[in-house]
């Protein structure tokens, strides 16, 4: 999205220093920050400050700062001081939605924003979203998982002039936070995945991450769309917190309370999902371009809200069979000796992994192994949870191998490191067309690192 200078001073109520430039969306990272964009810097571990230089040189046209700007700016080079700069990329995001809010979207009445959040599959549902979104709309959609106080904004101000829906992931790590989120996106749109087991260290109880989860449906609008999945209790009830119309979804085999629902689901031998959908606007067969069984409850939603948003059913299975997920995410690859690696290592909880230890189980070799690093965040419900998922590993006849998480039990292969892991894993010699390795713990476990040495080897 483009704003001159003199705009994101004016409304972040900073001073401009330099020419007064045209920049093009922003980042917080100079090695990801396109030419042209404005470059935040955020203090955190780090302090951006010390990186504007580093911006420059990649072709940033304007920075906010906290300090003083510098008086000889090249030409061509705007700095913005501001007191905070993180909570002027907050300010610049509503900006943006207001922005969205006067073009014009799908019904010739501004952007739909698509917010969504859940415990597990947002963003999964959000590639999927964006891809059906695409084959009708100009869309825009988060990055990866970019889903916080920082993410959010960059969003939006990322989101091209002409974007006609915009799909926006949203996490939380206590109440409050999707709330605060809702305020700079104002969601017509908004999607709750699941309600789990996640954070709960963070949040206290699972009743609290649905309250928390649910801030995103008060905030709709009375004309906007609420997408709940009805297999989940705490889920369905967020239906009494929301005057917007409600539409649910799910894959429990009564349709009595179900808008949106599958039947015939069935995955192939390479974790290929297909099913046939039912919904308010027809039904239609599908075949999911992303991975794992457990995914079918995501692409109903994902279904849903493209459908409201305008999507014809025929498109909407193009879209959906085209979907790429953000990386680490049920990628399976096989080596050259012909063993499969199932890469979702980008994070984990309970429902997750128990979800990919049914996924490496179902591909049906010989010796399905599951590397898995800790299930962070989960208090004291902690050992106990993973103590479950190695009991279902083992009902699943998956072995598995824990690293640095003593908690998985007596049952468990328990290494240090990943080092250890990969020696473990190829201790008897090379892998085979027996072998399936799914690699899969919490952010701080790295495991993606493995599981691109295994595919190595």
């Amino acid at each position: 999205m483009r704003f001159w200078a003199r705009e994101i001073a004016a409304a972040t109520g900073g001073v401009l220093v330099g020419d007064d430039v045209v920049v093009d969306g922003a980042g917080i990272d100079t090695r990801e920050l396109p030419a042209g964009a404005l470059f935040v810097p955020i203090v955190d571990a780090r302090d951006g400050h010390d990186f504007i230089v580093d911006a420059l040189e990649r072709g940033a046209s304007a920075f906010l700062t906290a300090h003083p700007a510098p008086t000889d700016l090249p030409a061509g080079v705007a700095a913005i001081e501001v007191s905070d700069p993180a909570s002027a990329l907050s300010t610049l995001g509503g900006v943006a939605r207001t922005r969205l809010a006067a073009s014009a979207g799908p019904s010739g009445g501004g952007a739909e924003v698509v917010g969504i959040t859940g415990s597990v599959g947002k963003t999964t549902t959000k590639d999927l979203l964006a891809a059906a979104l695409a084959t009708t709309y100009r869309t825009a959609s988060s990055v990866r998982s970019f889903n916080n106080e920082l993410g959010v904004p960059l969003t939006l101000l990322n989101a091209p002039d002409e974007t006609e829906v915009a799909v926006v992931e949203m996490g939380a790590r206590g109440r409050g936070h999707i709330e605060s989120l809702c305020v700079i996106a104002r969601p017509t749109i908004g999607i709750v995945t699941s309600v789990d087991m996640v954070h709960t260290e963070l949040f206290g109880t699972v009743a609290d991450v649905a309250a928390a989860k649910g801030e995103l449906i008060e905030a709709l609008p009375s004309g906007g769309t609420a997408v709940l999945n009805a297999d989940i209790a705490l889920v369905a009830e967020m239906a009494e917190r929301t005057q917007a119309r409600v539409l649910r979804f799910g894959v429990t085999p009564s349709t009595d309370s179900l808008d949106v629902w599958a039947t015939a689901i069935t995955v192939d031998d390479d974790l290929w999902p297909r099913f046939h959908l039912h919904s308010p606007w027809g039904e239609i067969d599908v075949r999911l371009g992303v991975r794992g069984g457990h995914n079918v409850g995501n692409a109903l939603a994902a279904a849903a809200a493209a459908l409201v948003v305008g999507v014809d059913l025929a498109t909407l299975v193009d879209g959906l069979s085209q979907a790429e997920l953000s990386p680490w995410r049920m990628d399976l690859q096989t080596t050259s000796s012909g063993a499969r690696v199932l890469n979702d290592a980008y994070n984990a909880g309970p429902a997750s992994v128990a979800a990919a230890l049914a996924a490496v189980a179902a591909l049906g070799v010989a010796h399905p192994v599951a590397v898995l690093g800790p299930m962070a965040e989960l208090g004291d419900d902690g050992p106990n949870a993973h103590l479950a998922v190695a009991a279902r590993a083992e009902d699943l006849g998956v072995r598995v191998v824990a690293v640095a998480a003593p908690d998985y039990g007596p049952t468990a292969e328990h290494v240090a490191d990943l080092d250890e892991a990969a020696a473990l894993v190829l201790g008897a010699g090379p892998l085979g067309p027996d072998d399936a390795v799914l690699v899969k713990g919490s952010r701080i476990a790295g495991l993606e690192r493995l599981a691109a040495r295994l595919l190595k080897s």
